[in-house]
């Protein structure tokens, strides 16, 4: 039976995460607004998670929000994972260099997973989730920042229209990203009760659209598709690109905008005691009485 296509060329990326490793505290701001934003969750959450991991940890970013946080006497044992060697050698602690799509960890041992912008480069996203959940224990917690659809809108869109304009055709040259459409759906396909997802759209103002350029390459979020173009972007459609993005996404304030979606999903394992959904119909209290307004059959517009 054929597995899942292959999207992503992992090793690529390995590589480029080694490449982006020492470096990669100077580009670290999307990591540190996911790792952060996860921190407040677990705050919120009147719970211990006696052995946690965190699934990409590049640096050890979440660990070092975690430590100057509240939620921090919340869990006695973090086990950090990273595809990059390099990355994990900058972080502290307890660590292990492991491909997030093949986890290390036995059914049922850990307490908690997260993972901040890492498993969007998963070419079996659902294969992974449900490798999370099995290492949960029952009524375990996973919490996942992804890149969502909306990242690099702007540089996806010059890129296309310059190598159009200058080859006739282009290829894909700035990853796929998770739809937020699709995200609780994934949580429940992969046997997580309880799935919320939630987005954080981030607006970067840049100096230059190469700074940008820049950027990603000291995160390690270069272009590893399979199927990425063969051809490399010439010196002329890069200059083309850039001249687009300079006139359509130009602020006020001379610098230019970059988007970065991301898509905070939340799932835990099942568990019996856990609360259940109500079953349709079965509600006691009218919605429409709950907000003290007038009932009106499907198709009646309101009046104005």
């Amino acid at each position: 039976m054929a597995g899942p296509p292959l999207i992503f060329d992992r090793r690529l990326h390995a590589r480029r995460l080694q490449r982006a490793g020492p470096g990669f505290a100077a580009a670290d701001f999307l990591k540190q607004r996911a790792a952060g934003d996860i921190v407040e969750r677990l705050e919120a959450i009147n719970r211990r998670f006696p052995l946690s991991a965190d699934l990409g940890a590049r640096d050890g970013t979440f660990a070092r929000a975690l430590a100057a946080s509240e939620a921090a006497d919340k869990i006695d044992t973090l086990v950090q994972t990273d595809l990059s060697p390099a990355m994990l050698a900058r972080s502290q602690g307890l660590r292990i260099a492991a491909d997030e799509e093949r986890l290390p960890f036995a059914d049922e041992s850990l307490d908690l997973v997260v993972s901040s912008l890492a498993l969007h480069w998963a070419n079996d996203l659902v294969g992974t989730l449900i490798q999370v959940r099995r290492a949960l224990r029952p009524d375990g917690l996973f919490i996942g920042a992804f890149l969502g659809g909306s990242t690099l809108m702007e540089l996806r869109a010059c890129l296309v229209e310059a190598e159009v304009r200058l080859r006739g055709g282009a290829g894909p040259r700035v990853s796929p990203f998770l739809d937020v459409a699709d995200a609780p759906g994934l949580l429940q396909r992969a046997g997580f009760a309880l799935p919320v997802a939630d987005t954080d759209l981030v607006s970067v103002g840049y100096e230059h659209p190469l700074k940008l350029l820049a950027d990603l390459r000291a995160m390690g979020e270069t272009n590893a598709l399979i199927d990425r173009p063969r051809q490399p972007l010439t010196r002329s459609m890069l200059q083309l690109a850039v001249d687009l993005y300079l006139e359509r996404h130009a602020r006020p304030d001379g610098r230019v905008t970059a988007s970065f979606e991301i898509l905070t999903l939340t799932g835990w394992a099942p568990h019996p005691d856990q609360q259940k959904p109500l079953r349709p119909g079965s509600a006691k209290t009218r919605l429409a009485d709950a907000l003290h307004t007038r009932e009106r059959p499907a198709g009646e517009r309101a009046g104005g």
